[in-house]
């Protein structure tokens, strides 16, 4: 058995989206003491972040007032058999339409889930604001067709949401997050080293998240396992 670990890290140099650009707060505290002549250590970190900072799992609430939040979906709606759409080494700003999915489409069956190649984010992870605003971008003709093919959970190794590399947008122009979030699709992003995977197998892949409860996403531990 081999684990592919498909998550990227983070740190107090990461940043959100361009909508807050908010950097993740981290605040280390250690304290020693000496007892039974030797010494004794122990170390607390604080974080202040953004839940959509770094990879993570978005979920209806995300759009919609009455949307599922964390604690409203299951860990398989984000675990199980997954394909490989590879697109190969795009170019920056790429729109990904369906034309691109049908080249490379791997055989995608209902409930599997669709882990879409740009090789963006090995490329640029850590370069912001870049990462988000030159990132290729996901139209809403490709994310229908990922939905009317039945997968289940959708994730990208790039920012797919077009709007989201505004400042400021509003928020029917969430258009992504809201086709998929509508269909019951988990939407994931931000994942890395999807080259390591299999192109013509489905693999067993895992996206555990952090039940971080009545929230719309939440920080994720991708990976797959061959």
């Amino acid at each position: 058995m081999r684990i592919i670990d498909l998550t990227v890290p983070i740190s107090g140099t990461t940043y959100s989206p361009p909508s807050v650009n908010k950097p993740i707060g981290v605040e280390v505290r250690t304290r020693e003491s000496e007892y039974g002549g030797e010494t004794h250590y122990w170390q607390l970190t604080k974080v202040d972040m953004a839940l959509h900072s770094g990879p993570h799992v978005d979920f209806s609430r995300h759009h919609a007032p009455d949307g599922e939040t964390v604690d409203d979906v299951e860990l398989d709606r984000v675990c199980g058999r997954a394909v490989l759409f590879d697109l190969g080494q795009v170019d920056p700003r790429h729109r990904i339409g369906v034309d691109d999915l049908e080249r490379v489409d791997p055989g995608l069956e209902r409930g599997q889930i669709a882990l879409v190649r740009t090789h963006w984010t090995d490329r640029a992870w850590g370069e912001f604001p870049r990462y988000y605003v030159d990132s290729p971008e996901c139209s809403p003709e490709a994310a229908e067709w990922l939905v009317e093919r039945g997968a289940k959970a959708v994730g990208f190794d790039c920012f797919p949401e077009g709007s989201a590399k505004k400042t400021d947008y509003e928020p029917h122009e969430f258009v992504i997050h809201r086709t998929f979030g509508e269909a019951g699709v988990v939407l994931m992003q931000q994942l890395c080293h999807l080259d390591l995977l299999p192109r013509s197998a489905p693999v067993d892949f895992f996206g555990p998240f952090m039940k971080f409860a009545g929230a719309e996403g939440a920080p994720a531990r991708f990976f797959a396992v061959t």
